[in-house]
């Protein structure tokens, strides 16, 4: 057996455990010749200088909402952040903090959050428990769409901060329609949804994640919903979503994961669903009926005779 483990930094002034060998940055233990038990652990810890922020997200909720009527797919991320970086030392001064805009010194504060989105990405926001956060910069073309988020303060070691981002993506990007033998009978057709598990900040230190909730909402009517992810998952359910003019509600695929870290960003989830053909017109049905109803209901008091008085 033999283990590398690389610091970022070569001032390293203290190792318990174990007789590495160093060079520069780099410490290798091992090889070890002789057998080792099953479950035998051997620790060691060091101590080193790192002056970037730990940003771990104790909850990430990730919303994926699809409209086939609007041609849309709607992204909602919230966050519930903490820097598990050095903490600060005394109280927070403003008039500092400002002055060391000028020289950039090394700090464990997180300044910035950047997301990479895919491209064709639109509509972006950012808002957090206060209301609208305007420290935000959103670049789109052909080629890349990234989104630049500065938080309302300066998130030092031990501090929090909870926000969310949105933005709308043209669902032709994402979805891809089948013809299967269950879904003709049923006068439908089956679709493949196929999004990223993930589209979190991408930092140079990175980001972990403890829970990670994601809830793909279909449109209302789709059923025998499959699905297919790399991600380990410990819990999975399937629930109704009722939002404006539903009737039922719109089939909601849950997936819960623990301990996740950037490597999923890079992992797909695929999940595929039959929609029925008479499950487009619902929506419309019920605002067709919704207004006449209203109209009815306006015609039946308007009437009505509600005078005091005996005709003459």
């Amino acid at each position: 057996q033999k283990t590398k483990i690389k610091f970022p930094t070569t001032d390293i002034p203290d190792v318990i455990g174990g007789s590495p060998d160093r060079q520069g940055s780099t410490f290798t233990y091992g090889p070890y010749n002789d057998p080792i038990p099953a479950g035998f652990l051997s620790p060691a810890s060091a101590r080193y200088e790192y002056t970037r922020p730990l940003i771990h997200a104790t909850l990430l909720e990730r919303d994926i909402e699809i409209s086939h009527w609007g041609g849309n797919l709607a992204s909602e991320e919230r966050y519930w952040l903490t820097n598990q970086g050095a903490q600060l030392l005394g109280h927070f001064d403003r008039v500092q903090w400002a002055a060391t805009q000028y020289y950039s010194p090394p700090t464990a504060a997180l300044r910035q959050l950047n997301f990479p989105l895919r491209v064709g990405a639109l509509n972006p926001y950012f808002t957090d428990d206060i209301g609208n956060v305007s420290t935000s910069r959103f670049r789109s073309s052909r080629k890349e769409a990234h989104l630049e988020l500065k938080p309302r303060y300066p998130v030092f070691g031990g501090w929090k901060y909870s926000f969310r981002i949105g933005w709308d993506a043209d669902l032709r990007h994402f979805l891809r329609h089948l013809k299967t033998p269950e879904a003709e009978r049923a006068g439908g057709a089956a679709h493949v949804l196929k999004v990223p598990f993930l589209e979190g900040p991408k930092m140079g230190e990175g980001v972990s994640y403890a829970k990670v909730e994601v809830r793909v909402i279909l449109p209302e009517g789709a059923r025998n919903v499959r699905f297919e992810t790399e991600v380990p998952l410990v819990a999975v359910e399937e629930t109704l979503h009722r939002t404006f003019m539903d009737t039922v509600g719109r089939t909601t695929l849950k997936l819960t994961a623990m301990n996740v870290v950037d490597e999923a960003r890079d992992k797909p989830l695929i999940v595929t669903y039959d929609y029925p053909f008479s499950a487009a017109f619902r929506k419309p049905i019920t605002i067709f009926l919704g207004v006449m109803a209203v109209f009815v209901t306006a015609w039946g008091i308007g009437m009505l005779d509600v005078s005091i008085g005996k005709p003459s």
